[in-house]
């Protein structure tokens, strides 16, 4: 019997594709899953890659890009969408020519993961396309996660100290406009794995204990995807962002052996 109940909000994510399922496309649609809400694509980069290194790099066409998009709009209009891997300078401004026709009042939450280099020290943001990810993408984002390497790109500053997440979100909102998350798990000598969000009025600060003895990849996609998903279901960006690190601690400290490897758990 077909069951009627009340329609699944819908979240689009624009990245790129993981051969080894533990990041990108592949990790965000098991976030989405894990959290209600259903998932769609738009893939802008094919990627040859395990948990130890990226072999090969191969970015969709921006024309090809765009009619995902529009596939997905067409029918499943998302709530929220999340935005990833894009790699090329083309390829940006695309995804933000895309958006910018929708207006600010039409255009869903746009949560922006402005992936630069992997963990294993790939770069996955052509460096010519770093100018059209702050001219043409930023200032339409919602929200920007940046991690501690990409902030200090895009604030144009060091980060050292947990005071310094602070400085660093609102050199970044000055220059973009938009909330900033900075997360400060990768900073040295902290006890707690600290995130600072700053919308340009308000700060909030999210701490949770660093897992110890796992080492995985992935997190980065699976907390942006995490907080898109909170977004999709309704939730204000300080809960969503509460709702995306709770969720990313726990998808690390369930992590699962797979092979040589840990992957994160997120049932």
């Amino acid at each position: 019997m077909l069951r009627r109940s009340k329609p699944a909000p819908v979240a689009l994510s624009i990245a790129g594709s993981d051969t080894g399922g533990g990041a990108g496309i592949q990790a965000d649609l098991k976030t989405f899953a894990a959290l209600g809400v259903h998932g769609t694509t738009a893939i802008a980069c094919l990627t040859a890659q395990n948990p130890n290194r990226v072999l090969a790099l191969h970015p969709c066409p921006p024309g090809f890009l765009r009619r995902q998009m529009e596939a997905v709009f067409e029918e499943l209009p998302p709530r929220a969408v999340k935005i990833g891997m894009l790699y090329s300078t083309a390829n940006v401004r695309a995804v933000a020519d895309f958006f910018h026709r929708f207006g600010n009042r039409s255009r869903p939450p746009l949560i922006v993961d402005p992936v630069m280099v992997s963990t294993s020290g790939t770069r996955l943001l052509h460096r010519s396309a770093e100018k059209a990810l702050r001219e043409k993408l930023l200032p339409l984002a919602n929200l920007a996660m940046p991690n501690l390497h990409e902030a200090e790109i895009l604030s144009e500053t060091l980060i050292r100290e947990p005071e310094d997440l602070r400085a660093a979100a609102r050199n970044i909102h000055a220059r973009y406009g938009c909330a900033v998350l900075v997360k400060g798990g990768h900073l040295a000598h902290c006890q707690q794995a600290i995130d600072v969000l700053f919308d340009g009025r308000c700060e909030w600060v999210y701490s949770a204990p660093f897992v110890r003895h796992i080492r995985t990849h992935g997190t980065g996609c699976t907390y942006s995807a995490a907080v898109c998903a909170a977004v999709a279901l309704g939730h204000k960006l300080p809960q969503a962002v509460e709702i995306g690190k709770n969720f990313v601690t726990a998808a690390i400290a369930n992590s699962r052996r797979i092979g040589q490897h840990f992957v994160l758990g997120m049932e």
